[in-house]
């Protein structure tokens, strides 16, 4: 398991794999894990992690901010050589975290990513980039994204779209919503950025973050929410910027079920479960 020594750089990193990606053909997943040990929390980018995703400001991180601390090591296995698909064209298409307890900026958590459990999908094939933060030898927290690789695949698709539910909330979508997020996320894929850009990849206009819809979401249910739980969302279709889209969260018995649609049309943007984590008893 490589042990690296600093955060790798995205700036860098972006340019190589979309230039080398197009050359993929598919394959194996590699069976690489990075870590990167003894990672300090930096308030400053935290609280402005929590200004673009509608958090508090507080010295406890969101559930899905660590997503944004591990980002750069799951590119850095999508950008090497031995990866089988290209990075431009890989659809986040779920993400699920579990956090056994809050981790705090006092915290000095190792971070660890690997890819596994390539499979069939309707649409082609996918595979899980697997993320966790540990904090004494012990994992408090894990994020497992799931990407889909378009091409081949059954083709069946057997989800029926459900009537939207009355919305909790109506929120704004400013245009700079995909600057702003890949400003504190480091995540600049084109089709977040500008129009212009992700006209390119056959959006009409830049479209939102998965992570930052998936963030938002947690944040309107903030001080609600059990130390210990897990967040499980799927994306379905984009929010084009700017937007208005329409939050829904109903309390269940095991924690909250939310959803985040288009208020005219109905068209869903993502489906998430809140359930409680109750924490492993000590050894």
């Amino acid at each position: 398991m490589p042990e690296l020594r600093e955060s790798p750089n995205l700036a860098a990193l972006y340019p190589k794999a979309v230039l080398t990606g197009f050359r993929r053909k598919g394959g194996e997943l590699p069976d690489t894990s990075y870590t990167l040990p003894a990672v300090a929390l930096d308030p400053e980018h935290l609280a402005a992690y929590a200004r673009v995703c509608g958090f508090r400001l507080t010295d406890q991180l969101p559930a899905t901010y660590p997503h944004v601390l591990t980002f750069p090591l799951q590119i850095k296995l999508m950008a090497a050589p031995d990866f089988p698909f290209p990075l431009a064209g890989s659809v986040h298409i779920a993400n699920r975290i579990t956090q056994t307890r809050p981790l705090t900026l006092a915290d000095q958590p190792d971070l660890r990513v690997h890819v596994t459990n390539l499979r069939q999908h309707p649409r082609g094939q996918q595979f899980d980039m697997v993320s966790e933060a540990v904090v004494a030898g012990e994992p408090v927290w894990s994020d497992v994204s799931t990407y889909l690789r378009r091409g081949g695949g059954s083709g069946d698709r057997s989800e029926r779209r459900e009537p939207p539910p009355s919305p909790t909330a109506i929120w704004r979508v400013p245009e700079d919503t995909g600057r702003r997020y890949a400003d504190v996320s480091g995540d600049r894929n084109p089709i977040h950025l500008h129009k212009l850009t992700a006209r390119m990849f056959g959006y009409p206009r830049a479209i939102a973050h998965g992570m930052w819809t998936k963030a938002r979401c947690v944040a309107a249910l903030e001080g609600r929410l059990p130390d210990a739980y897990t967040v499980d969302v799927r994306f379905k279709l984009p929010v084009l910027l700017p937007a208005k889209v329409a939050f829904q969260a109903t309390p269940s018995a095991d924690g909250w079920h939310f959803t985040l649609h288009d208020p005219k049309k109905g068209k869903p943007h993502l489906a998430g479960t809140i359930s409680r984590e109750t924490p492993a008893p000590d050894a």
